[in-house]
């Protein structure tokens, strides 16, 4: 299971490059090339979304099917241990999906406005030039 997370955590990772290359001041020469390299990606990275989906399932799927440690049944300390670790995975993982959610929102978000503030100064040209 741990590829996943890798494959997610770089996925993240390259969607946080990419929005803070979008709105970084001053890399105006960049940004057509930017901004379409990241239209391009943005149809492929919506695979995250439902990837994201099934490891909040296998998340949630360890958290039902976990030993309890209850009167019934007792726990050795390494059971604890174990249970413990486990539960501090989980907790990383689900910010770590959380954070590739909003990455991909985020850069979508943006890279909408940034074509579109495009847009304006391209018809704010136009303007200027008939008068």
């Amino acid at each position: 299971m741990a590829l996943e997370w890798v494959v997610l955590g770089y996925a993240a990772g390259a969607e946080a490059v990419m929005l803070l290359l979008l709105t970084l001041p001053g890399l105006d020469p960049l940004r057509k090339g930017l901004i379409s390299v990241t239209r391009s990606l943005l149809k492929p990275f919506l695979s995250i979304v439902p990837f994201c989906l099934f490891l909040l399932m296998d998340i949630y799927w360890k958290y039902e099917t976990r030993p309890s440690c209850g009167e019934d049944h007792a726990c050795s300390p390494s059971d604890h241990l174990r249970h413990q670790k486990s539960i501090m995975k989980s907790q990383r993982n689900a910010l770590l999906i959380a954070a590739a959610l909003v990455f991909y929102w985020l850069l979508y978000s943006v890279t909408g406005l940034v074509v579109r503030v495009d847009q304006l100064k391209q018809r704010l040209e136009k303007l200027k030039n008939q008068d």
